[in-house]
């Protein structure tokens, strides 16, 4: 078979457009909707995606403009789905569990569960929190800073695939007749201590049926990348055009070889906001609708969130974008990327709220499903992605557009699949299973 697309569902409650919520055709209350959730999830495995993805993070907004965003009720990732396994078969299940408020017993456990639930359909979104308001929910008065996150989360990682491993495949018996319930010699006892954590083990879930959950990265700072090229198998990436997506891929992957990885071993999934049309003037259309939702104080604060938990209430919605210093609490790599934009486009604090509301500083593509398909070929054709994370502006209607439209076309193609490889997530995106590290 010719190598074909990867492609993840981005599920974010109402939509991914931050005036989502705000359409008439979407469910305001969708955050805490399992049935919204389920036909979402049916929608996107009917497709044959890859995986759902859902995003996390340990704080609610409250600054001043938080009562007009819908980002404060929603379930907690592996509870949500814990349960979707059950009406679910094939697509992935992929969730975000950060590295610097959390113990590494309990994501390990956790992701162990799922993996078990779903019959090897489990990933662990490895984040190092760029929420600075995550710390104090944790007792901290400061959120933990740029270089600790991901000092903290490549042992994170260490401890994690070591309790993997606690127990060999083959380990538990329950032979009744002789009461041996598990093979001693096949128990595996981590004794990890470190710089930041000190975890005995063993993990007391028995190793899943991927042998680990996937890993999943979205770092692309500088430590980031060299944290996903040692240990990522999927990383998510935040590209504006084809030569940054390019220069990216190439980098990433030519950093395997130093860890002894080959290049078929991590996936490179750039997001991609896209709005469906029948025709392009009603897909600018469609696109048009959600902008004249957004409010520019809305769109600014959701700005200062992504460049790093900055408050840009204060200046001016027709100025320019003010110099900030470098982010230790956010994603460096993001704040990079939309500085260079404002700049590059001359926009304004308000039209660079603006623009982001939808993709985020995601690749965005407003079209025909062919016009669609045609960008997601070059940039998988021309070494800028392996496939792609989708991200819709409204659920589940910009879902079911691009499960009606752009998958056929990419699957007439050649480019997609038209049936699941396999029944866990390794098969299906095309990642070795691990064997066990102390077998």
């Amino acid at each position: 078979m010719s190598r074909q697309l990867k492609l993840g569902a981005f599920l974010m409650a109402t939509g991914h457009h931050v005036a989502a919520w705000r359409h008439p055709d979407v469910p305001a209350h969708a955050g805490l909707d399992f049935a919204h959730y389920k036909r979402l999830a049916q929608i996107a495995e009917a497709a044959k995606f890859d995986t759902l993805f859902v995003a996390d993070s340990v704080a609610a907004p409250t600054h001043d403009i938080a009562s007009r965003m819908a980002r404060s009720d929603h379930f907690e990732p592996l509870t949500l789905l814990s349960a979707l396994s059950a009406v679910t078969e094939h697509i992935g299940l992929i969730a975000t569990a950060t590295t610097s408020y959390n113990e590494p017993y309990h994501v390990a456990r956790k992701f162990a569960s799922l993996d078990h639930l779903s019959g090897g359909r489990a990933g662990w979104n490895l984040v190092t929190s760029d929420n600075a308001a995550e710390a104090q929910n944790f007792g901290r008065d400061e959120h933990i800073g740029h270089a600790e996150r991901y000092s903290r989360a490549r042992e994170f990682h260490q401890v994690v695939t070591g309790l993997w491993d606690s127990w060999q495949d083959d380990a538990f018996i329950r032979d009744k007749a002789s009461g041996a319930y598990y093979h001693p010699e096949k128990l595996h006892v981590l004794n990890h201590v470190g710089e930041h954590f000190k975890v005995k083990g063993p993990l007391n879930v028995a190793r899943s049926p991927q042998g680990q959950p996937v890993i999943v990265q979205a770092g692309s700072s500088e430590t980031g990348r060299e944290l996903a090229a040692q240990t990522a198998e999927v990383v998510f990436t935040a590209q504006t055009s084809l030569a940054s997506a390019q220069a990216f891929y190439a980098d990433l992957k030519g950093r395997l070889p130093k860890y002894g990885r080959s290049a078929d071993s991590l996936k490179i999934m750039p997001g991609v906001f896209v709005v469906v049309g029948q025709t392009e003037a009603e897909a600018q259309e469609k696109c048009e609708t959600f902008q004249q939702l957004v409010e520019p104080e809305v769109g600014v604060a959701l700005l200062g969130r992504m460049l790093g938990n900055f408050d840009l209430s204060k200046y001016p919605l027709d100025g320019p974008l003010p110099e900030l210093p470098l982010t230790d609490s956010g994603q460096q790599s993001r704040q990079k990327l939309l500085t260079e934009l404002a700049g590059r486009e001359h926009l304004t604090l308000a039209e660079l709220g603006r623009r982001i509301a939808g993709g985020r500083g995601h690749y965005s593509v407003v079209g025909t499903p062919p016009q669609i398909a045609d960008r997601l070929q070059e940039w998988f054709e021309q070494g800028a992605a392996d496939g792609f994370n989708v991200l819709v502006p409204h659920l589940p209607g910009g879902l079911e557009d691009f499960a009606n439209g752009v998958i056929p076309e990419l699957q007439r193609r050649g480019l997609f699949r038209t049936e699941y490889e396999g029944r866990t997530l390794r098969q299906n995106l095309g990642l070795a299973r691990p064997g066990n590290r102390f077998a």
